[in-house]
This record gives C-alpha cells, structure tokens and sequence, in this order.
C-alpha cells in the first residue's frame, strides 16, 4: 500500500492562490501572487525532496496547467531537474 502525502502551500491566514508568480492567478482581482517567491530558498530543499520521492503527483487544474506549459520548454540545465 502506498502513502498519500499531501503538500500545500497555504498562508497563516489561508492564502492558496498564486504562490508562484504575480500574474499566475488573478481571479476575483487576487493581487498577491507571487506570495511564496520571498520564502523559497529556504523551501527549495524540501519540496525537491517530495517531489523526488514520489511515485506519482495529483495536481489540481491550475497547477496541472501550469507545469504542463513549463515542462517540455525546460532544458535540462533546469535547476528543478539537476537532483
């Protein structure tokens, strides 16, 4: 049997939206995207670490949007990619 780990980015006050760029989601004129950018370096190591370990990924659509646009476009020079 395997584990479900689930990992979110959420803020203290319950922020999910746009961790990752001011523009990656705007709805409902949200203006903090770009929250977890400041917070990362110290992140990094962890998250690279999950995503290594896993065997499979469930992502919401927006974030399944997201890496499905990124992917085939990073060389492999990808600091993401590099271990």
């Amino acid at each position: 049997m395997r584990k479900l780990v689930v990992s979110e980015f959420l803020t203290l006050d319950g922020v999910m939206q746009a961790p990752g760029a001011p523009d990656e989601d705007t709805e409902d004129g949200f203006e903090h995207g770009g929250w977890q950018v400041p917070y990362f370096d110290d992140v990094d190591p962890a998250v690279a670490d999950g995503l290594a370990a896993a065997d499979a990924l469930v992502l919401g659509r927006k974030t399944y949007e997201i890496f499905a646009s990124y992917w085939p476009t990073a060389s492999e020079e990808s600091p993401s990619l590099s271990g």
